[in-house]
């Protein structure tokens, strides 16, 4: 993956440490593209969901880093009352102690039980979308809502507000008698992935050490201040014998994390895990499965307000994630900028805008809809440069695909001809994304035209 750029992580401010008392159910499972663990916990200890999913460094073996690159697996804590003292953990995932016949059937009880009122739910910038999702056989859309968020609780993928925020989460949830149990999204430039081998080691314990060693070389921020998780992508045997393993490496801010459970909390929510919002996007728009390399790799690009998050899979693993600075609030600026106005209040002519031909507007002239067509145009054509600079950076990688397609996501993907107006900057195939054709869809849940913007919360409800 890229470097990581330890200017991100400068200048922040100092946050309060969550709650001791928050107290969340933590599904043992990885949350990754197209990967399950074994078990899942009861309850979680206190100690334990201060990471709510992401295990603290100190009990991990060692997780994944990048700089903007974000997406990968977040993993969750094993109960410890299950758990032996002197038991090796790794990222949730305890060693097996009672029969596999009774642990599966354990396990397929609890599914069953959370499929039902588990909720996908993204906190953006400038909305709240949750989606309550049943993985019974397919998945099936039950209720997906979205309201909007008060601008500044949530700024870049990090909450500002902690308290704000939950009392929102609060009226949110009881307004629409959405079940409390959530799975949380969460994506920003300061968790990082990345991707390296490591060979010669076979026995699982010496792989996490070895990880974890290596993680200490690339991360730019104490390892006391992060939490971390990895996955194997691939593994090959070379001609002398020695064992290669892939891996895919994650790191947070362990206050980032902290942030969003102090707002749960208060908002009287159990967050059940914490995914990467990457591998919720692709989730939302192809299931796992092994992809021809002829047809080369799937991007997804997720549109928020004021971020965009991109994710490239090869068909099982996401390989490349990233979260770029650049969301439809980036046209708003630049509407304001031609009309000299403040970008908030041009929200109702940039949905008016075409990038295909000319529109009335009322209350513009002729002149001001050029202007404001011809400005929106540089800043998509900005946007053009970031993401071919991205796929580019992802070819660069030994082993990646040709790109196949990129398919595009959340509400400013639906003004019209914005696919197509990327299309010809990117020169590769390019269309809009439908999350809503991964889901059997129930009859409560309405079809207002910007369904791309549920995406993500429709990823995290989906179990593969």
């Amino acid at each position: 993956m890229d470097e990581l750029r330890p200017d991100h992580f400068e200048d922040e401010t100092e946050v309060d440490p969550v709650d001791a008392s928050i107290d969340a159910d933590v599904i043992d499972r990885l949350a990754a593209y197209g990967q399950a663990a074994d078990l899942e916990p009861e309850r979680a200890s206190e100690h334990e969901v201060e990471a709510v999913g992401l295990q603290p460094v100190e009990e991990l073996a060692v997780e994944q880093t990048g700089s903007d690159h974000a997406d990968p697996a977040l993993s969750s804590f094993a109960p410890a009352d299950h758990v032996a003292e002197d038991e090796p953990r790794r990222f949730g995932r305890r060693r097996a102690t009672e029969p596999r016949q009774g642990r599966e059937r354990r396990t397929s009880e609890k599914k069953e039980k959370r499929a039902k009122k588990l909720v996908g739910l993204k906190i953006g910038a400038s909305q709240i979308a949750a989606a309550q999702v049943v993985n019974n056989g397919a998945p099936e859309l039950v209720e997906a809502f979205r309201e909007p968020l008060e601008p500044g609780l949530v700024v870049s993928g990090e909450i500002r507000d902690p308290d704000a925020l939950g009392d929102a989460l609060k009226r949110f949830f009881e307004l629409h008698k959405l079940p409390k149990r959530v799975r949380l999204g969460v994506s920003n430039n300061r968790i990082g992935v990345r991707i390296f081998e490591i060979g010669g080691v076979a026995d699982e314990q010496q792989l996490e050490n070895a990880i974890r060693f290596r993680a200490e070389e690339v991360l730019p921020i104490p390892l006391d201040e992060a939490v971390l998780d990895y996955v194997v992508l691939d593994e090959q045997e070379r001609e002398d014998g020695t064992v290669w393993k892939r891996i895919l490496l994650v790191v947070a801010y362990r206050e980032v994390v902290d942030r969003y459970l102090q707002a749960c909390h208060r908002a009287g929510l159990q967050v059940v895990g914490i995914d990467l919002e990457a591998f919720a996007l692709l989730r939302s728009l192809e299931a796992p499965a092994v992809r021809d390399e002829a047809s080369g790799a799937l991007v997804a690009v997720a549109i928020g307000h004021d971020r965009t998050t991109i994710a490239v899979s090869t068909g099982l693993h996401c390989e490349f994630a990233r979260v770029l600075d650049w969301g439809g609030w980036s046209l708003n600026v630049a509407i304001a900028r031609e009309l000299d106005r403040a970008p908030s209040e041009v929200e109702s002519i940039k949905r008016h805008l075409s990038f295909v031909h000319g529109t009335e507007i009322d209350g513009l002239d002729i002149d001001q809809v050029t202007k404001s067509r011809d400005g929106i145009q540089r800043a998509l054509a900005a946007f053009a440069r970031e993401l071919i600079a991205s796929l580019q950076f992802y070819q660069a990688q030994p082993g990646a695909l040709g790109i196949g397609e990129v398919v595009l996501t959340g509400g400013t993907a639906h003004m019209e001809g914005f696919v197509d107006a990327v299309g010809e900057l990117v020169g590769v195939p390019v269309r809009l994304g439908d999350p809503f054709r991964r889901v059997k869809v129930g009859p409560n849940v309405g079809h207002d035209g910007q369904h791309g913007s549920l995406a993500i919360a429709i990823g995290l409800g989906i179990e593969d």
